[in-house]
C-alpha cells in the first residue's frame, strides 16, 4: 500500500473515531470514569489502607509531614500559614489537650461549633488523631436547633468558637442539664497549648472502615437537623476520589469561603486537598469585597463555589483587576444558567467544573465544562456510561404534590423519557445497603425512608435521592429541583417544618405553611409562609414587627421567611398533609396570586429590614427588574 493510501486510511480512521467520540461521548466517559470502575478502585484503596492501619485523614497528614511534601504549604488563612510539617506538629499539641485534659475517649463524639479558622481545623483533626468523632454543628444555629443538634450527638463536650458565644451562652444551662460541658476556644487559647508529646500510636490503629468518623448535619422534613453518619472508609475514599478527579498536586492551591461544617467545604475541598498534598486557602467567610483580593494574594488556581456565591461576585461593580488572578478552574455546584457564561467571561475562568453530590446521598456527577457543549449541566454521559451504569441509576416519575413515585398498572415505577424530569434513584445491594448508606444518627426511621423496594421488579431495593433531574438527547444531565419540605437558600438547607414550628408559636398565628419560592435574579428558593391569623385577628392587626423579631431571634437569618402570604385557610390532602404545589407555583407573582386568590395579602422582609412591610406591584416589578437583590 502506498504512503498516500496509508495516510488516507489513517485519516479516515481518525475521522471515524472522532465522529463516534463526538456522538457517543466515549472520551468523556473514559476520562470521567464509571460507577463500576470507581467502586472497584474504592474497594482496592480502602482495603490497602486498612491493611496498613492507615484509615484516618490524620495518616495523610503524617505521610506528608514526614515525606518530601513536609515543607509545602498546607494552609493559608489571612496573614497566617502552615506547612504540612508545622500543622502536623500543632496537631500533637491539640490532641494532647483533648486526650489528657478532657479525657476524650476512643470513638467518643465531641460537638464542634465554629466558623472557618485554623483553630477549627486543629480541633477537627486533633479529635480524629485520637480516634474521636467530631459532630460538626452549624455555627449559625441557636435556641432549639442548636441544643437539639448537640444533644442528639451524645456529646459530653461542646467546643465552641468564642465568636459564636452569643448564640450558645443563653442555652448553656439547658446543655449543662444534659451533661454537656461548653468550652470556648479562640486563637490565643489554642496557641497556649504546649504539650508536644507525640500522640499515642495506639489511638490511630485498629480502626475499621465502617466505624463512625463524625456527624455532618442536614435539615430534613422532621423540622430539626439530622446527623448524617459519616464512616471512616467513606470519608477517606471521598478525599481520594475527589482528589484524583481534580488531579490535585502539591502545586495546586484551592480557595474556599464555604463553611467547614458543611459537606462541600469539608469533603469537596479540605480532605481532597490533604489527599493530594496541595494547599487550602481558607477564608473566614464569604464576602464579595474580600473574595478576589484573597484569591489574588494567595495565588490560588482553583476556587470553590456555590451558585449564590457566583451571583454575588458578578453583581459586584466591575474592576480592571477582574482577570488579574491565577485561577484556572472554578469547582462547585449550583451555577445558574444566567450566571454561568457571564461568570466565565468576566473573570476569565477556563473551566467551570460543576458537580452534583449530597452528604446524605449516593452517586455523584461531574462536568468539567470549557465551552458551549455541556454548559449548565451537572454531568455529561455517553454510551459507555450507560453501558456500565445505566442499570444502577434511574429517573422516575413522581406526583408533584404528594411526591410519591408513580406506578404503572403492574405496580412498578415509570422511568422518565429523554428530556423528562424525574426523581433520581440509585440501586442498592440489600446485603451492603446499610454500609453504602449508613443513614442518620439515632434516627433509623429517617434513613429507612430513603430506601424503597419493588421499584422495577419484585424484591429490588433502591435509594431515593430526593432530587429531580433530566437528561437530554445529547447525554447532558441537568439538576431540576429538590423534593420534600427542605429547600436551599443562601447555600443552606431550610426545613419548612422547623420554620413552621417557630412561627406557629407566635400567638397571633393559627396555622402556617412554609415553602420555598423561586424569585427572579436569585439562586435557590426564598422562604415564604402562608399564614392563617388567629381567630379575631385580621391581616391589619398582625404585629408584623414583633413577628419578624420573633423569627429572627430564634431562627438562623437564612431560615427567616422573606415573604408572608396572609390566607383565609390552608389546603390539605386527604391524608391531612399540607398542599404546597399551588403556592410554590404562584411564588410571589402578584398576577398569578390575584387570579387565584384576590383577597390574599402579601408582606415581605426587604434586604436589611427588621420588620415585614407591604408587598405590592412596585415591589414585584423591582424584583423582576433586578433592582432589588435578595
Amino acid at each position: 500500500m502506498s504512503l498516500t493510501k496509508v495516510a488516507a486510511t489513517i485519516a479516515g480512521g481518525l475521522a471515524t473515531a472522532a465522529y463516534l467520540d463526538a456522538k457517543y461521548l466515549i472520551g468523556h466517559d473514559l476520562k470521567s470514569g464509571s460507577l463500576s470502575g470507581s467502586t472497584k478502585r474504592a474497594v482496592e484503596f480502602i482495603t490497602q489502607r486498612a491493611s496498613q492501619d492507615k484509615l484516618l485523614i490524620y495518616h495523610l497528614f503524617e505521610e506528608h509531614a514526614q515525606g518530601k511534601n513536609a515543607d509545602n504549604l498546607f494552609l493559608i488563612f489571612e496573614d497566617r500559614a502552615w506547612t504540612y510539617k508545622q500543622f502536623f506538629e500543632d496537631l500533637q499539641r491539640v490532641g494532647n489537650w483533648l486526650l489528657k485534659d478532657l479525657g476524650v475517649q476512643p470513638k467518643e463524639i465531641v460537638a464542634l461549633d465554629g466558623g472557618n479558622s485554623p483553630e477549627y481545623l486543629l480541633l477537627w483533626f486533633g479529635l480524629e488523631a485520637i480516634n474521636a468523632c467530631p459532630a460538626f454543628i452549624n455555627c449559625n444555629l441557636t435556641a432549639g436547633p442548636l441544643t437539639h443538634s448537640i444533644k442528639l450527638s451524645d456529646a459530653r463536650y461542646l467546643l465552641a468558637d468564642r465568636a459564636v458565644q452569643s448564640l450558645v451562652q443563653p442555652y448553656e444551662p439547658d446543655l449543662s442539664a444534659a451533661n454537656v460541658q461548653t468550652i470556648y476556644y479562640d486563637e490565643a487559647f489554642i496557641a497556649s497549648l504546649s504539650d508536644r508529646t507525640p500522640l499515642p500510636r495506639s489511638r490511630q490503629q485498629g480502626i475499621r472502615p465502617d466505624e463512625l468518623s463524625g456527624l455532618i448535619y442536614t435539615s430534613g422534613t422532621t423540622g430539626m437537623p439530622k446527623g448524617v453518619v459519616m464512616l471512616r472508609g467513606r470519608e477517606l475514599n471521598t478525599a481520594r476520589g475527589v482528589g484524583e478527579y481534580l488531579q490535585l498536586k502539591p502545586h495546586n492551591r484551592m480557595y474556599t469561603a464555604l463553611p467547614l461544617y458543611h459537606g462541600a467545604g469539608h469533603g469537596l475541598c479540605m480532605t481532597p486537598s490533604i489527599f493530594g498534598g496541595s494547599t487550602v486557602v481558607l477564608s473566614r467567610k464569604f464576602s464579595h469585597k474580600t473574595f478576589w483580593p484573597e484569591v489574588r494574594k494567595s495565588k490560588a488556581d482553583i476556587i470553590q463555589y456555590v451558585g449564590e456565591l457566583c451571583r454575588y461576585l458578578i453583581n459586584a461593580p466591575p474592576s480592571p483587576l477582574d482577570k488579574q488572578h491565577n485561577v484556572k478552574r472554578a469547582w462547585g455546584n449550583g451555577m445558574r444558567p444566567d450566571v454561568w457564561e457571564v461568570f466565565r467571561e468576566r473573570f476569565g475562568i477556563e473551566t467551570i467544573n460543576e458537580l452534583y453530590a449530597a452528604t446524605d446521598g449516593l452517586g455523584a456527577s461531574f462536568n468539567a465544562n470549557r465551552g458551549d457543549f455541556g454548559r449548565n449541566a451537572i454531568g455529561v454521559r455517553g454510551l459507555l456510561w450507560h453501558w456500565s451504569n445505566g442499570g444502577n441509576e434511574k429517573r422516575v416519575r413522581i406526583d408533584p404534590d404528594t411526591e410519591e413515585i408513580l406506578r404503572d398498572k403492574n405496580g412498578f415505577a415509570i422511568e422518565c423519557r429523554t428530556g423528562e424530569a424525574g426523581e433520581v434513584l440509585h440501586k442498592l445491594d440489600p446485603a451492603t445497603a446499610d454500609t453504602v448508606f449508613a443513614g442518620y444518627y439515632k434516627n433509623k426511621g429517617a434513613g429507612q425512608k430513603r430506601k424503597i423496594s419493588d421499584v422495577f421488579e419484585w424484591g429490588d431495593l433502591w435509594f431515593r435521592s430526593g432530587d429531580m433531574m433530566r437528561q437530554d438527547a445529547d447525554g447532558r444531565v441537568y439538576f431540576v429541583d429538590r423534593l420534600g419540605d427542605t429547600f436551599r437558600w443562601r447555600s443552606e438547607n431550610v426545613s419548612t417544618n422547623e420554620v413552621s414550628d417557630v412561627l406557629g408559636r407566635f400567638e397571633q398565628i393559627a396555622e402556617v405553611n412554609v415553602y420555598g419560592v423561586q424569585v427572579p435574579h436569585a439562586d435557590g428558593r426564598a422562604g415564604c409562609a402562608a399564614i392563617v391569623p388567629a381567630q379575631g385577628v385580621s391581616a391589619d392587626e398582625l404585629d408584623l414587627a414583633r413577628l419578624a423579631q420573633h423569627a429572627i431571634s430564634i431562627l438562623p437569618r437564612y431560615a427567616v421567611p422573606i415573604f408572608l402570604r396572609i390566607v383565609p385557610q390552608l389546603e390539605y390532602t386527604g391524608t391531612m398533609k399540607m398542599q404546597k404545589g399551588r403556592l410554590r407555583g404562584e411564588s410571589v407573582d402578584l398576577d398569578k396570586i390575584r387570579q387565584s386568590s384576590p383577597d390574599d395579602r402579601l408582606f415581605w422582609l426587604p434586604p436589611g429590614a427588621n420588620t415585614y412591610l407591604p408587598y405590592g406591584p412596585k415591589e414585584w416589578a423591582d424584583l423582576k427588574a433586578g433592582r432589588v437583590k435578595l
